[in-house]
């Protein structure tokens, strides 16, 4: 049997490399990446624009490398990714230097100084591959006439990496403009501090990151430490994984929140596109929400208003790239099929929470053993083979109390209530909420007080009155009842005057 060669040709080969999928801000995370693999405590990004000339430099001042090192370093396939690397190492392919730069710009190089050595420097230059006699896969010494400036940095520092971007043809494209640079900028700042914010955050971070000299403060998913956050569960280690944890969080309902706080929150992609699971390695996130296409039924979740609020911090050991099918732009997990169970669960039931924040504007009434003199809800829902319907209970207190005194009125009362149950808007409701991304106001929001007394007399009186309560109890009752619930200082002046 005969074997051929069958080398790639390099100028098709990097061409190709170039449609990853890499945007601005997910490469520069990837550069960054490496320089905290090499034990940097700053990085700075800078974006120059200067028209066609616009350049982007990333300053670390990490280990540094030797020629030998940068020259591995710059080589395509230099490290196998099957082998086993050092707990904090967040890259995987060896590809993420020469992809991500590639993704974006023509001209990529490196120069390097370790421990107070000579400063050595490579370079990539894809219109310049094939002009080589002789050399297929050239890399040039030095940086390019006229750059040599932009690495000035290096000069002052015993050790640290500079990587340059030149040619950015896929980002200074027709008519992009110093304005759509600043937007872009906006856009890379706000990546990389969702991407990196469990390594910025903290009083004794050893990491500090820079984006046009100015730093980049970390955004907490989670709102930790909010008084109005809905759930935060324990850390739960993973059976059958080692290393792999889950921390389950509800975020507050937007009602509970300044309007500030509600922007912040939202994240990079919105309340809607940043729900689900968020999964890190060695705290660098490589997923920003989304369900690991979890679900019910064989059917995966999909991301929706009513679960906006569910936030689920997965992290898991870069040991485990291959089981959890990490690609190479750390942009795609997929749990292995061991651990689906656990996490499908830990997810349902978060959602599940998520759903009842999110319907009940924030406030969900305590739950205890005793249900005994709670106030029946006023609707109940029905589950069935034919679908889910709501109805009004008639055990309700101020409803059983008007049935109970209706007399010749009891049938029209009750047709009344059919008919409401059978002509609710659920098809109105349910796009309002999407195109409003919320539910509609109930609970008497914004309501002035003396329509909430109006009812809230009603409901005393069938208390004291139909279900034979003290005024006291009645008061409790409804303290802890929704929507009453709201209206604590409504609730305390209900009086016995209220029953003559």
């Amino acid at each position: 049997m005969g074997v051929r060669s069958a080398p790639p040709y390099a100028a098709s080969m990097l061409e190709s490399l170039r449609g990853l999928g890499y945007s601005l801000p997910t490469a520069l995370a990837d550069l960054v990446d490496n320089s905290i693999t090499a034990n940097s405590s700053e990085v700075a990004v800078h974006l120059e624009w200067a028209g066609p000339e616009s350049w982007v430099r990333i300053v670390d001042d990490g280990d540094g490398m030797d020629d030998a090192a940068l020259e591995a370093g710059m080589r395509f396939g230099a490290r196998d990714p099957r082998a086993e690397r050092a707990a904090s190492d967040l890259g995987r392919f060896g590809l993420g230097l020469k992809t991500a730069s590639f993704s974006q710009a023509r001209r990529l190089t490196v120069a390097s100084r370790q421990n107070g050595g000579p400063v050595v420097c490579l370079r990539w230059d894809l219109d310049l591959i094939g002009q080589e006699s002789g050399i297929e896969w050239p890399i040039f010494e030095g940086p390019a006439p006229g750059s040599e400036q932009l690495f000035a940095p290096l000069e002052q520092m015993e050790h640290g990496t500079v990587v340059l971007w030149e040619k950015l043809d896929r980002i200074v494209t027709d008519r992009f403009s110093a304005t759509d640079m600043i937007e872009l900028a906006d856009r890379v700042e706000a990546h990389l501090a969702m991407t990196f914010h469990r390594l910025l955050e903290g009083h004794q971070t050893t990491l500090r990151l820079l984006l046009n000299g100015r730093g980049v403060k970390p955004w907490d998913p989670y709102l930790m430490g909010h008084p109005g956050k809905a759930f935060e569960s324990p850390e739960y280690r993973i059976l059958h994984a080692t290393g792999v944890t889950v921390q389950c969080h509800v975020l507050p309902h937007r009602d509970m929140l300044k309007p500030t706080e509600q922007e912040a929150a939202a994240g990079p992609e919105g309340w809607t596109q940043q729900e689900g699971f968020y999964v890190y390695r060695n705290k660098r996130l490589l997923l920003a929400g989304g369900w690991l296409g979890l679900g019910d039924g064989g059917k995966p979740w999909p991301r929706d208003e009513a679960h906006r609020l569910a936030r689920i911090r997965l992290d898991i050991p870069n040991s485990s790239d291959a089981d959890w099918k990490i690609n190479v732009l750390k942009s795609t997990a997929s749990p292995p099929v061991r651990l689906r169970s656990q996490l499908n669960r830990l997810a349902s039931e978060t959602r599940s929470t998520a759903r009842r924040v999110f319907a009940h504007r924030g406030h969900i009434a305590q739950v205890s053993g005793a249900r005994t003199n709670a106030v029946a809800e006023a609707w109940k829902v029905r589950r069935s083979a034919q679908g889910t319907s709501y109805r009004i209970a008639r055990d309700h207190d101020l409803v059983a109390s008007i049935l109970s005194r209706a007399g010749a009125l009891k049938p029209d009362i009750l047709a009344l209530l059919r008919l409401i149950e059978e002509t609710v808007p659920v098809q109105r409701i349910w796009l309002d909420t999407a195109e409003d991304k919320e539910t509609p106001r109930t609970g008497f929001a914004g309501a002035p007080d003396d329509e909430v007394m109006e009812t809230l007399s009603s409901m005393f009186e069938a208390l004291v009155k139909f279900r034979g309560l003290s005024p006291t109890e009645a008061r409790e009752r409804l303290g802890r009842t929704p929507p009453f619930d709201r209206h604590l200082e409504l609730v305390a002046a209900l009086g016995v005057k209220n029953t003559q």
